[in-house]
């Protein structure tokens, strides 16, 4: 029998260690936290300052706040935090409940604290019992307090306490045991059928925290007009429940492929290890999809669709968000302008500090692709990479590692821009209302954004290797970027851009399907991706697309680069071709491949990371695609489980109205937010003050 002990669940605050990841908060300060809970609490008692409940839940957590409100919801919400009971929070309180909402489990600690009316770390039946009452759905469809299903918990007599870890398991089967009651309520017969009416009926009363808007649409529609049996109804309730579940019975049956098609067989065969899961509930799963989709196969955007809202959600701290529309059906050519002008403003911060961050090696890679072979005896300055960059920084310096960085960040901020701005441009075309893209449209849209660049690269990339190899040679006059312009002209500038195409189009080619790719097998279950993983994706993927166009890459430097005297001159992609191939072997088509790697996984890692971040944080929604990864895939709920914008809502409290979404969400436990007005109840005892 488990024990009969009382849970004090109050964290206290050296226990709790919250941590910066996608699912824990970092602790708010004691000051900070001292300073928000001052600038709400009302309420001056015996010389401490005290938050009443509307100050706590309607000001401070922004809920409620209509006129009309429901001022019982209110009180019960804010018992949340009140663990004394009186009716006032106190910083002690405030800060205590800031610290469970840190917790692992603090949906469920949340929850309990609902229920525990006195306070004493236990829920008797009268707590239980006088909170389902408030509840809409105990008004709509009324559970029996006094049936056998209390009785087992809270004992015959009703004088049973239920500690915490008991007390989930009761919510967990309170609203299975409140479901069979509803469905016996609609079969006074005992026929174990219902009809298709009385089933929506149900579904939407007891189970609405479960509905996404595509399955409520689809309710009647799945029964195709037949009664409903006993086993379907639970079957089709714990699909409902266990649609986390079947994502991962779907990753395992397509490896982990989110874009994949999958047949009933084949998902099937992959959940016959899941005891949890039926074959009717396999054939619910198909109907309901059947009913949205009509495919006869899902993919992974198929099940989101379906699946039941989650109070959690991956927190990015968003420093800007704007809604352009209300909705993608409002996109016009002019808003489609705009989402182009704002993925190239930020992609060309993007690549100007992707740029400057690998710039060293870039310069490295230069110097030793322009180094030649049997022209002159002794000419080779550098053994290897290491060598060129030590000589480097010893006979120019710390800053000869970056000469021509200004001309490079000049082009390289329209160079990147443009190129991230026509692959997202080009993939969205080709992208499906799942999300979804065949591989030859994502391969196409990085060739198209390897050629667009060209444009912005070739006058770049000749003006930045002669001044990166101008150090190696002892002459009097300096060179500077706008003296190689002028000696150069408009149509110089161009020179070896046949080379530049045959390196841009594929190593953009390779480079963001791999990218994208990568990306999604770093996801998480949930389809996120943390920064790490979006630094390392980025850096993989430039790993065979840099090395595959090196030969590419050495044909266009020997192409731009001045000859100087004696040196082998070249009139073209396919003379220089013939002529390195003749004097050096095919391994000089190889040379400089280790720094090119070294400089360009790196530099596309931090412009990709430093790109879907800026997104992130500087968030605009113009009614179309935006990267995937960049948050789970949640559902609004009603409390709005967007975390809050203020400025106050800090540390755990980032996670409040998530969480209280969630209680509602989750367990189904909506409170009335109308019905009686707003009542003055004067605390006893308290006077307010400054």
């Amino acid at each position: 029998m488990p024990n009969q002990y009382p849970v004090n669940w109050i964290p206290t605050l050296q226990t709790v260690q919250c941590q910066e990841t996608p699912s824990f908060l970092k602790r708010a300060g004691t000051d900070k936290l001292r300073e928000v809970f001052l600038k709400y609490a009302s309420i001056h008692k015996d010389g401490e300052e005290y938050m009443t409940s509307e100050d706590f839940v309607r000001k401070f957590l922004g809920l409620f706040t209509e006129t009309a409100f429901n001022d019982e919801s209110v009180r019960l919400l804010a018992g949340i935090a009140d663990t004394s009971k009186d009716g006032l929070i106190s910083f002690s309180e405030f800060q205590a409940f800031e610290g469970l909402l840190c917790t692992p489990d603090a949906l469920y600690r949340t929850a309990f604290q609902l229920f525990d009316r006195q306070g004493n770390g236990t829920v008797s039946y009268a707590d239980f019992a006088d909170v389902v009452q408030k509840t809409e759905l105990h008004s709509k469809i009324p559970f029996s307090l006094d049936g056998p299903f209390i009785k087992r918990y809270f004992g015959d007599k009703k004088q049973r306490l239920i500690n915490y870890a008991e007390f989930t398991q009761l919510l967990h089967d309170f609203h299975e045991e409140h479901a069979m009651e509803a469905f016996r309520s609609k079969d006074p017969a005992g026929t174990g059928y219902i009809s298709p009416l009385d089933f929506q009926d149900i579904i939407v009363k007891v189970k609405r925290h479960l509905l996404t808007p595509d399955v409520k649409d689809n309710l009647v529609a799945v029964t195709e007009g037949h009664k409903v049996s006993f086993p379907y109804f639970i079957a089709f309730t714990s699909l409902l429940n266990n649609m986390e579940l079947i994502k991962q019975i779907y990753l395992q049956a397509t490896q982990g492929n989110r874009t994949e098609m999958v047949t009933k067989d084949q998902l099937l065969y992959a959940a016959q290890t899941m005891s949890q899961i039926t074959p009717l509930e396999i054939d619910i799963l198909f109907q309901l999809t059947g009913a949205v989709q009509q495919t006869g196969r899902i993919d992974y955007s198929d099940l989101s669709n379906i699946a039941p809202e989650h109070y959690t959600k991956h927190i990015t701290h968003r420093l800007a968000e704007i809604k352009a529309v209300a909705s993608p059906a409002d996109r016009s050519a002019f808003i489609q302008v705009l989402e182009s002008t704002y993925r190239f403003t930020l992609g060309s911060f993007a690549g100007a500090v992707g740029a400057t961050v690998v710039y060293p090696i870039d310069l490295v890679k230069t110097r030793m692709q322009n180094q030649r072979a049997g022209s002159y005896i002794g000419e080779v300055a550098y053994r290897n990479s290491w060598d060129c960059f030590k000589k480097v920084v010893r006979h120019e310096g710390f800053l000869g590692l970056y000469r021509g960085l200004l001309p490079q960040l000049m082009g390289v901020a329209p160079e990147k821009a443009i190129k991230l701005t026509v692959n997202d441009l080009v993939r969205d075309k080709f992208t499906d209302k799942r999300g979804n893209i065949p591989t030859w449209a994502e391969v196409l849209a990085g060739g198209c954004a390897g050629a667009s660049q060209v444009v912005f690269t070739n006058p770049l990339e000749i003006v930045k290797i002669r001044l990166q190899v101008a150090g190696e040679i002892a002459t009097g006059s300096k060179i500077s970027a706008l003296s190689v312009v002028r000696e150069l002209g408009l149509f110089g500038l161009y020179k070896g851009a046949r080379a530049c195409l045959l390196r841009d189009v594929p190593f953009s080619a390779i480079y963001f399907p791999t990218y994208a790719h990568t990306k999604a097998l770093m996801a998480d279950k949930d389809g996120y991706n943390h920064p790490l993983t979006l630094l390392a994706a980025g850096a993989i993927a430039g790993v065979p697309a840099a090395s595959l166009v090196t030969p590419a890459d050495v044909i266009k430097t020997r192409l731009q680069v001045v000859a100087r005297s004696g040196q082998t001159t070249y009139t073209g992609v396919w003379d220089a071709t013939k002529k390195i191939m003749a004097e050096e072997g095919p391994r000089a088509f190889w040379k400089g491949t280790a720094a090119r790697v070294f400089r360009s996984s790196p530099q596309f890692g931090v412009t990709l990371v430093t790109y879907e971040l800026l997104q992130r944080m500087f968030y605009v929604d113009f009614g179309g695609s935006q990267p995937k990864g960049s948050e789970a895939h949640k559902l609004a709920t009603p409390l709005d489980s967007k975390l809050s914008g203020t400025d106050d809502h800090i540390g755990g409290y980032k996670a409040a109205v998530p969480l209280l979404a969630g209680v509602e969400s989750k367990f189904g436990l909506y409170l009335p937010r109308f019905g009686r007005g707003a009542t003055a109840a004067a605390t006893p005892g308290t006077t307010t003050g400054s």
